[in-house]
């Protein structure tokens, strides 16, 4: 199978599963890695999701394998996975209401780069590399990149990564904004993103899908949007069980027990 999900108690670990390919997204673990993503969004017991790559890379982007010989097929596939394939996965990802950690073991590039960086948060190791590589074979960005880069690392930076595909390595990844955690070992990479997991599936799911409601808005839209979104959120949390137990712990000086609802 080219992408692999298990379930560990309320986390849920996608695994792009192509290692021989470096993980490169042919057609078919598209439309499972989209299939998979709805599902993970309308499941109320995943409360935290982790995108993987199997063996040495995260995910090398589009197989070009496949997209040249529907090019040369004169195949409308290449033309159209943009719309049918890249932009539904990102609209899930960002949409996602539940945590999304992105486990950057390895090179990420393309469409690759642009998956790791639609997660909440990105763990990556001393190999980790981020390839904006499309430029490189004649195209623009996309799976939401032009949307996700500039927000991380600013507009300039974001021209210069995408025009002029020059691998980024961990450090600078780190040093940019691109990386949430850098740990000293790759073999860490994955632990750590689960541990992370592990530790956001136990907390106030419906917060934290308003957050990332709240930040996908506020980072674009004007003041009086903002301000309309972020009331909605707090009626929406302020009926949730989570916050009227939250702070009826706080005041007797407990710890709170979040069941994601």
């Amino acid at each position: 199978m080219s992408l692999q999900v298990e379930r560990n108690d309320a986390v849920a670990v996608v695994t792009l599963n192509r290692p021989d390919a470096l993980n490169a997204l042919d057609t078919a673990t598209k439309v499972a890695l989209r299939e998979t993503l709805r599902e993970l969004a309308d499941d109320a017991k995943v409360r935290a999701v982790v995108l993987a790559g199997a063996g040495r890379a995260f995910c090398v982007g589009q197989d070009l394998r496949e997209h040249v010989t529907l090019l040369a097929a004169d195949d409308p596939a290449p033309l159209s996975t943009v719309r049918e394939h890249y932009n539904p996965v990102a609209e899930l990802i960002v949409g996602m209401p539940k945590p999304v950690i992105a486990a950057v073991r390895g090179m990420a590039a393309g469409a690759g780069a642009s998956l790791a960086l639609l997660a909440d948060f990105r763990i990556g190791g001393p190999g980790t590399k981020f390839l904006m590589a499309f430029a490189n074979v004649g195209l623009a960005g996309d799976t939401g990149v032009s949307w996700t880069l500039p927000r991380l690392i600013g507009h300039a930076k974001a021209t210069e990564l995408l025009m002029l595909a020059e691998p980024v390595d961990a450090a600078t990844a780190d040093r940019l904004g691109m990386l949430s955690r850098l740990v000293e070992d790759d073999e860490q990479v994955l632990p750590t993103a689960l541990a992370l997991a592990t530790r956001l599936a136990a907390g106030p799911t419906v917060a934290y899908a308003q957050i990332k409601r709240q930040l996908a808005t506020g980072g674009s839209a004007g003041l009086s949007e903002t301000l309309e979104v972020e009331a909605d959120a707090q009626s929406i949390c302020g009926r949730t069980t989570d916050h009227q137990e939250a702070t009826a712990a706080f005041v007797q000086k407990q710890k709170p027990v979040f069941n994601g609802a």
